[in-house]
């Protein structure tokens, strides 16, 4: 599939190979990808609700919990909780991305199609599978899962101060992103403490380095703002649900101040969900990726 966005940001990028990004993925699982999806407690997924608003959450269980019965075919035994954006919007199909990451390893995967919940779980038709290089993956170990005993959720249209603060020490979020005809997509991003800049409660900036240039996200929101974060407190429990609209600024005295910067990202945000208790593994920190600049 040639995805027009990503093939503009590719040329304004300098890259001139004749199949990256979508124009080179395949629909199909490979036996390896199957087995890494077993493995793992949780993945992050991105989709779009009912008012059109893209959002990026996570889903948790027993390694176990997600499957791969055939080359076409994922098997989420899980569904959004209650406080979840993303909560009872698959009883009809939609658009989904997903990405399978592994901190302590740095593997990842991502897998795009068409998602439907079936019973309590969710049932993939893919029609994206690839891996991605391990740049910019914090490495940490996951020493736990847990069930919390119940969930709150802070909902608005802005972040407060505590968020703002959560966000500005991150190390790690997630988007997802969409386009018309082009389906979901969940993307992981990295980088030092403070890569990610918050001004006021309206908006917020990260930087985009050197990654594999297929530009996949950045494609998506060349066609279409639309974009949702995902944040963790991995000291705690809390995941923060961010969405919003998105631009990538090319300016080069900009990108010139940052160590590492390409370009930045600048989201403009519209809605907030955090979740006391909405992200369920414990880690242990074990070093930062050599991947990070500065």
């Amino acid at each position: 599939m040639i995805h027009e966005g990503e093939v503009a940001v590719q040329r304004r990028a300098g890259v001139r190979a004749a199949k990256m990004g979508s124009a080179r993925v395949e629909a199909e699982i490979p036996e390896v990808a199957a087995d890494f999806l077993a493995e793992q407690p949780m993945i992050v997924i991105g989709a779009a609700d009912d008012e059109r608003r893209i959002w990026s959450s996570a889903l948790y269980g027993w390694p176990g919990f997600v499957t791969a019965p055939d080359e076409r075919t994922v098997v989420i035994e899980a569904l959004p909780g209650g406080h979840d954006p993303l909560a009872g919007l698959f009883e009809t199909g939609r658009d989904l991305g997903m990405i399978a990451i592994e901190p302590e390893t740095r593997r990842r995967m991502r897998i795009n199609g068409w998602a439907r919940r079936e019973g309590e779980r969710l049932v993939v038709r893919t029609d994206q599978v690839y891996s991605n290089c391990p740049k910019f993956i914090q490495v940490r170990k996951v020493t736990g899962l847990f069930e919390p005993e119940e969930t709150e959720a802070v909902t608005g249209t802005e972040l407060t101060g505590a968020q703002s603060e959560l966000i500005a020490r991150a190390d790690t979020l997630f988007i997802a992103t969409a386009a018309p005809g082009k389906g979901a997509d969940a993307s992981h991003r990295g980088g030092p403490p403070g890569f990610v800049t918050v001004d006021g409660g309206k908006r917020l900036s990260f930087p985009d380095y050197q990654g594999n240039s297929m530009y996949m996200t950045l494609g998506n929101l060349e066609l279409d703002s639309r974009c949702g974060l995902l944040f963790w407190d991995f000291d705690g429990a809390r995941a923060l649900h961010v969405t919003g609209n998105a631009r990538t600024d090319w300016d080069v005295k900009r990108a010139a101040a940052v160590p590492g910067a390409k370009r930045f990202v600048d989201v403009e945000i519209t809605g907030v969900v955090e979740v006391l208790g909405g992200q369920r593994l414990r880690w242990e920190f074990v070093e930062a990726s050599r991947s990070n600049p500065g």
